[in-house]
C-alpha cells in the first residue's frame, strides 16, 4: 500500500515521504481498516518534530485519528465486523495517512451515521477532548461564559459547538478575519481577532467586568498569562495544550488571590484509566451529531498526495477548521 512515512524527525514537509510499504497485519485486539478519511492534528506535527509525549519508533506513518472501513480482524476482536464503518485512534506505526491503517479495538467506535467520512474522522479527538474538558473537568453550566482560544482550529472549533450545546455564551479568539468568519459560522456569540484587538479588554467589556467563567486554552504561553487577567471569580482555566510553543509556569499566588482554578485535561489518560467514560462520551457525541447540535467543520479535503502539504500548513498556523485526507 501507499503511505506517508516519517523516517527522520523535522518539519512535516521535510520528513514526510509517500512510499510503498507492507500492508499492516492485525495483532491481538487490533483491526485493519481501509482509510476513508483522516484529519491533520497538531500531535501529527509534534510527532514529526519529535516533540510529542508519544514518540513512535522510526519509521512510522502519522495520522492519529481516522474513519475507516474494517477489512481484517485480529484475535479477540468480536465487537466489529468486516465492512463496518468505524472511527477512532490509529495504532502507530500504521497511522491514518495511508491507504490502510491499524486500530486498537479498545479505541475504535462505530462511525455516527449522521456524519460524512470526513466529518466522522474529525469527531474522535477534538470533540472527545472538548466534552471531557468542559463537562468532566470544568463542569460548565448553562448561562456561563466560555472563552475559546484558537477558536477556528480543530479543538477550538469543537469547543465552540460543545459550549453552545451546553447553554454557554461563547467568545472565540482567532487570528485574522478569515478565522473570525469561521468562528462565527461555528456559532460563537462573540469573536475577537487577536491581531487587532486585546482579548482581555474585550472579554471584560462583554461580561461587564466579570470575566469568563471557563477559558479553553490549547495555546499556552503568553495566551495563558493574559487569560489570567480576564478569568471570573470561581472561574476555571482549562489547560488543553501548548500550540504556542511555550509551556507556561502558573503563578499560584495569583490563582489564590483571584479565586480561580487551573484545570488540566489529559484526554488520552481516560482511555487507560476510565475507558467506560470514553464510550459514554462517544454515545453522547453520536446523539448530538444525530440531532445536529455538533458537526465538525471540514474546511478542506486532501488527496493522498496532498497530505504532507496540509500537515505543514497546520504546523504553520494557516489552516482553519479541519483539513482532512479523504480517500
Amino acid at each position: 500500500m501507499k503511505a506517508w512515512r516519517i523516517n527522520e524527525l523535522g518539519e512535516p514537509k521535510d520528513v514526510m515521504r509517500l512510499e510503498e510499504v507492507p500492508d499492516p497485519t492485525p495483532g491481538k485486539n487490533q483491526l485493519v481498516v481501509k482509510v476513508l478519511a483522516s484529519p491533520a492534528n497538531f500531535p501529527d506535527v509534534l510527532m514529526a518534530r519529535g516533540l510529542y509525549q508519544v514518540k513512535p519508533e522510526l519509521p512510522f506513518t502519522a495520522g492519529v485519528e481516522l474513519c475507516g472501513e474494517v477489512v481484517a480482524l485480529g484475535e479477540g476482536v468480536d465487537a466489529f465486523q468486516v465492512g463496518e464503518r468505524v472511527i477512532g485512534g490509529a495504532a502507530l506505526p500504521y497511522g491514518g495517512f495511508g491507504e490502510l491503517a491499524l486500530m486498537e479495538a479498545a479505541t475504535t467506535f462505530p462511525a455516527p451515521e449522521a456524519l460524512t467520512d470526513a466529518e466522522a474522522s474529525s469527531l474522535y479527538i477534538g470533540y472527545q477532548t472538548g466534552w471531557f474538558a468542559l463537562h468532566r473537568r470544568a463542569h460548565i453550566q448553562p448561562g456561563e461564559t466560555l472563552l475559546v482560544h484558537a477558536a477556528a482550529g480543530g479543538v477550538g472549533s469543537a469547543a465552540i459547538q460543545l459550549g453552545k450545546a451546553a447553554g454557554a455564551t461563547v467568545i472565540g479568539v482567532v487570528g485574522g478575519p478569515d478565522k473570525a468568519e469561521v468562528a462565527r459560522q461555528l456559532g460563537a456569540d462573540h469573536v475577537i481577532d487577536r491581531h487587532t484587538e486585546d482579548f482581555v479588554k474585550v472579554v471584560k467589556e462583554i461580561t461587564g467586568g466579570k470575566g469568563a467563567d471557563v477559558i479553553y486554552d490549547p495555546v499556552g504561553g503568553d495566551t495563558y498569562d493574559r487569560s489570567t487577567k480576564c478569568i471570573a471569580f470561581e472561574g476555571r482555566i482549562l489547560i488543553i495544550g501548548f500550540a504556542g510553543g511555550r509551556i507556561q509556569e502558573a503563578a499560584l499566588n495569583h490563582s489564590l488571590i483571584k479565586n480561580y482554578s487551573i484545570v488540566g485535561l489529559h484526554w488520552g489518560l481516560y482511555n487507560m484509566v476510565a475507558p467506560e467514560l470514553v464510550k459514554e462520551c462517544h454515545d453522547e457525541l453520536t446523539r448530538m451529531a444525530a440531532e445536529g447540535s455538533i458537526k465538525p467543520l471540514v474546511s478542506e479535503t486532501l488527496s493522498l498526495e496532498e497530505v504532507a502539504d496540509g500537515v505543514q500548513r497546520l504546523a504553520d498556523g494557516t489552516t482553519v477548521g479541519r483539513v482532512v485526507y479523504v480517500a
